[in-house]
């Protein structure tokens, strides 16, 4: 519906409105049973008051050509054209027979509320998952465009095959020899961000009904992405040396899975990292049950106290692990753009998975990325950032142990971006959020990292995002929000048992 307003007109608002509904109508380009906006959005879209709108309609519903039907609104009435049959009404598409099967398996309806909030200037955001803006390199991108100019050197704006510039692919070979990987640029593959690895390698690796093993909690993303696949997803606990291995040896022993996806450095949510031993042996497992592991390292270089321990595919000779990290986490995350490093037939059958997707990465992000690698520039970064990070963790757990209640728990990370808390007993996270949120604080409640229903009584907080300056007063008013309802679930249990045995 096109709807333009003559302000220099001596002709109300609402009757140029009204006369270019009416035409519309009756020259059947509105169809019966079209729904008109609503009162306030379609005001605000035109730059007038609510009340305007409401004259039009209210002189379109004077001449008979709409009207209003609860839960529809205003819609245009089929009577004007002589046909009243309802069934040749415009109706909306019938969605739930629209869409696949596959994305019935997506639900990021709560995260997406909280990220919006989180997004919020007046609000201190515990919950992002994202880096801090202002640490990031802003030097990686200084002289690109004289560079491009001057140079002439547009791969930057051409396209580059699926899996990379060669160059990029062979600096990041570099990159991997540092964590104790030889592979060459053949085995390496770039992404739009590490997130997109786990859709691929779930799509070229699952079918409906295969079984993949996560640790418990794990990364929200990855666990709707295996189950929008089809396949079953079965979590192993984790306790502060990462994934319970004896747990997953039963697993893999009773349910040949073909799939384990785990974080086994400072891991997303709990910030836990796994211990030596059981690096060792979930590789000896994947060796004796052929089973492939996806190694999702996107924290690993965020290292904050004592040594990084080596990655699962250092430790790989047999092609069982594929090995995931993204720049997002420690650079820019709106670059998007992280790598894979496989066996070359994974590598293989991904980039022609990835090519129908989206061709390529971004090519303009490879070539920044490419130069800040060369030049030096991301060692340094590096550097800068977890000594910036470092400050910003313990600013959180100096606030927690002042603020937080005595039966708060929570864990001390060596690296990452988080804190994992077990709430007081008797305190939901679910509800805590809404708390929290009347105070201006927002975090990710427990329930998102789980395969089944739990974690309610366990938060993510994210200590890189927020500004130092926010981080103490955030944390207070968050262990405020916390206190107020442990202090109504004993009021209220305590009522409770004044009904059941009343003191006569």
């Amino acid at each position: 519906m096109r709807i333009l307003i003559d302000k220099e007109s001596n002709e109300p608002f609402y009757i140029q409105i009204f006369e270019q509904i009416r035409r519309q109508i009756l020259s059947g380009e509105l169809l019966p049973g079209y729904r008109l906006p609503p009162e306030r959005k379609f005001a605000q879209s035109l730059g007038v008051n609510r009340s305007t709108i409401l004259n039009a309609y209210r002189e379109l519903k004077a001449e008979g050509l709409v009207g209003s039907r609860v839960g529809a609104g205003t819609v245009v009435l089929s009577d004007i054209q002589g046909d009243s049959d309802p069934q040749n009404e415009a109706q909306e598409p019938i969605w739930n027979q629209i869409f696949s099967q596959y994305s019935n398996g997506f639900d990021s309806f709560f995260v997406k509320e909280l990220l919006t909030l989180a997004s919020r200037k007046d609000v201190i955001s515990f919950a992002t998952g994202i880096a801090a803006p202002e640490s990031g390199p802003i030097e990686a991108f200084e002289g690109i465009e004289q560079e491009l100019l001057e140079k002439k050197d547009f791969r930057a704006l051409f396209h580059t095959p699926t899996e990379g510039f060669t160059t990029l692919r062979e600096a990041l070979c570099g990159l991997m020899r540092r964590r104790g990987v030889y592979c060459r640029y053949e085995d390496v593959i770039l992404l739009s961000g590490s997130q997109q690895g786990i859709d691929i390698i779930s799509r070229v690796i699952l079918d409906p009904g295969d079984i993949v093993v996560v640790e418990e909690p794990s990364f929200f993303p990855a666990i709707q992405a295996f189950k929008a696949t089809g396949a079953r997803v079965i979590g192993v606990p984790i306790d502060d040396k990462g994934m319970k291995i004896d747990v997953l040896e039963q697993l893999l022993h009773r349910y040949r899975p073909k799939l384990i996806y785990t974080m086994p450095t400072y891991q997303n949510p709990s910030g836990v990292d796994m211990g030596l031993e059981r690096r060792r042996r979930i590789i000896e497992l994947a060796n004796t049950y052929k089973v492939l592991i996806m190694e999702d390292d996107a924290y690993g270089e965020l290292c904050y106290e004592g040594h990084q321990l080596p990655i699962l595919k250092s430790m790989d000779n047999n092609g069982y692990v594929i090995y995931l990290s993204t720049f997002s986490k420690n650079v820019y995350a709106g670059l998007r753009l992280g790598w894979m490093v496989a066996h070359k037939r994974i590598i293989k059958r991904v980039a022609a998975a990835k090519q129908i997707i989206d061709l390529h990465s971004s090519s303009l992000s490879q070539w920044i990325i490419e130069r800040f690698i060369t030049n030096g520039g991301l060692e340094a970064h590096m550097i800068k950032v977890c000594r910036e990070y470092k400050l910003k963790r313990d600013v959180m757990l100096d606030a927690l142990s002042k603020y937080a209640p005595s039966d708060l728990i929570w864990n001390t990370p060596k690296g990452g971006y988080y804190i994992w808390c077990k709430l007081p007993q008797g305190v939901s996270a679910s509800e805590l959020v809404s708390k929290a949120a009347e105070r201006k604080v927002v975090f990710v409640p427990g329930t998102s990292f789980f395969t089944s229903d739990q974690g309610d009584d366990h938060i993510r907080l994210n200590f890189t995002y927020a500004p130092v300056k926010d981080i103490k007063p955030g944390i207070s008013r968050l262990c405020e929000a916390i206190k107020d309802l442990a202090q109504n679930k004993v009021s209220s249990e305590a009522y409770i048992d004044m009904e059941i045995n009343p003191i006569v």
